[in-house]
């Protein structure tokens, strides 16, 4: 879903970018809240509220995100369909010098090599564009910092979008309500098939969501990283074979280049968890292997004691249930 929706975006022309974010933001909000409702989940609004760090970390979260889904939006229905795709694929290697910067993670020398080489195709893609390419920096850059507040927040991906279309929702009803004013807004002013595609943006943002969600308890990390590789695949194909944008040579190199980083990435990933892997099954091996023992060990005492048993039998009974106490 998430790598096709460059597709859906183009249908809510004529409206414009903004006005598609502002719908966004609003139909999310009520979608989002219809599912909470159903599911009866709303013990952590409480919570946050009694906390003004964790509501002012979801400001600056919902901050962040506008951003991103804004300059997505605009990059998608003005023809950059494959910048902004790039901007996916950075984004592990954007968010993994976020973690050193600012978390003062120590990478391996496989992460430092795909940091490198990333930075090698931004400088190889800038002189392809003849530019910086900005959109991908900037979406890149704003969901990685939009990840990393949102593990400063700790919530629910359900949850923590509610809270964050809360936070959008006034200011976007607010910009809807003044288009109105103005006699500018597209929603109810290009029929009902296209009213109802505005409406549906809140279903096409939350429900790609709610299936992540619960994937993330059912898949293994490893398999769940691999798998977020396929919304920017998807989005790199249809920018190429599907909106026909140019891809000169310079750009294939950039983007080669990116690929690579992640192969790294992806190959160190899979390394490091299947060592982690083997090290618990060893540690769990050793923990059996010594339960085993102390179990073979206390069987093995009562039976020592026997011969004292048949010496004295009136004690027999008294010593007998002290053992099983024991066992």
């Amino acid at each position: 879903m998430w790598g096709l929706v460059p597709l859906f975006w183009p249908l809510l022309k004529p409206a414009g970018a903004v006005e598609i974010l502002a719908h966004r933001m609003v139909w999310s909000l009520l979608f989002v809240g219809v599912a909470l409702l159903a599911l009866r989940r709303w013990g952590w609004v409480s919570e946050l509220v009694r906390s003004p760090r964790k509501l002012g970390l979801i400001t600056l979260a919902a901050a962040v995100i506008t951003v991103n889904w804004g300059l997505y939006i605009w990059s998608v229905n003005t023809g950059h369909v494959v910048e902004a795709s790039l901007g996916y694929f950075i984004n592990p290697l954007v968010t993994i010098a976020l973690g050193v910067l600012v978390l003062k993670e120590r990478l391996r020398p496989a992460q430092w090599a795909a940091v490198g080489v990333g930075f090698s195709a931004v400088l190889v893609l800038a002189v392809g564009y003849g530019r910086p390419p900005w959109i991908s920096l900037t979406l890149a850059f704003s969901f990685a910092l939009y990840g990393l507040v949102k593990k400063k927040v700790n919530l629910g991906g359900l949850e923590s979008l509610a809270a964050e279309t809360a936070v959008q929702f006034l200011p976007a009803l607010g910009y809807l309500v003044w288009l109105g004013t103005r006699g500018t807004l597209a929603f109810g002013s290009h029929g009902a098939g296209h009213t109802a595609l505005l409406a549906a943006t809140g279903l096409v943002t939350a429900a790609p969501l709610v299936c992540f969600g619960a994937a993330a308890i059912r898949v293994p990390l490893s398999t769940l990283g691999l798998l977020q590789y396929l919304a920017p695949t998807f989005q790199f194909l249809l920018g190429i074979l599907y909106f026909h944008e140019e891809m000169p040579p310079e750009r294939w190199a950039g983007f080669s280049l990116v690929w690579l980083a992640l192969t790294l990435l992806t190959w160190d990933a899979l390394r490091t968890a299947r060592k982690s892997r083997a090290a618990v099954e060893a540690a769990v091996s050793a923990a059996r292997t010594e339960t085993a023992s102390a179990q073979t060990a206390s069987t093995q005492a009562p039976s020592a004691q026997a011969p004292s048993a048949q010496a004295a039998p009136q004690q027999a009974v008294p010593a007998t249930g002290h053992a099983g106490g024991e066992a």
